[in-house]
C-alpha cells in the first residue's frame, strides 16, 4: 500500500496588498474575468490572474490565482484575458471622498527587457 496521501492540504489564500507593490513592475497572466461575485461591498466582476513582481526586493515573487478588484485595474486587464500584461503599478488622482485608484502605467523598453529576461529564464525547456 502506498504511503502517498490522496488528499491535498488546502492552499494558502492568495491576495495582494496593492500598497506593498506601488511603483513596482508587475506582469499579470490574465486568466479570466469572474462575473457576479458577491462581496461585502456588493457585486463585483474581478479579474483572476497570476502576478509576478519583476523588480525591487520582491523580484521573482509570484502571487498565484488571485482576484483583482480595483476597478481601473479591471478595466485595464479585462481586454487581455488569456494574455500577459506588463505595467508599473501606480495610483491616479482621488475623487473627493474616495481613495486614489490603482492603475498600471505602460511599461518602458527597459521594463520590457526585464520581463523578457524573466520569461526566458523561467520558460520550460522544450522536449
Amino acid at each position: 500500500m502506498s504511503t502517498t496521501d490522496e488528499f491535498a492540504a488546502p492552499a494558502t489564500a492568495s491576495g495582494i496588498k496593492w500598497e506593498d507593490y506601488k511603483g513596482r513592475l508587475l506582469m499579470f497572466d490574465v486568466k479570466a474575468q469572474e462575473v457576479g461575485m458577491t462581496t461585502a461591498f456588493g457585486n463585483a466582476d474581478p479579474i483572476r490572474a497570476d502576478i509576478v513582481v519583476l523588480d525591487g526586493t520582491d523580484a521573482g515573487e509570484t502571487i498565484s490565482d488571485t482576484l483583482i478588484f480595483p476597478r481601473v485595474l479591471i478595466s485595464q486587464l479585462k481586454p487581455n484575458v488569456g494574455r500577459k500584461v506588463l505595467g508599473r503599478l501606480g495610483q491616479g488622482t482621488a475623487k473627493p471622498g474616495q481613495s486614489a485608484p490603482w492603475t498600471l502605467a505602460d511599461a518602458t523598453d527597459e521594463d520590457k527587457a526585464v520581463a523578457r529576461a524573466y520569461v526566458q529564464k523561467t520558460a520550460a525547456p522544450p522536449f
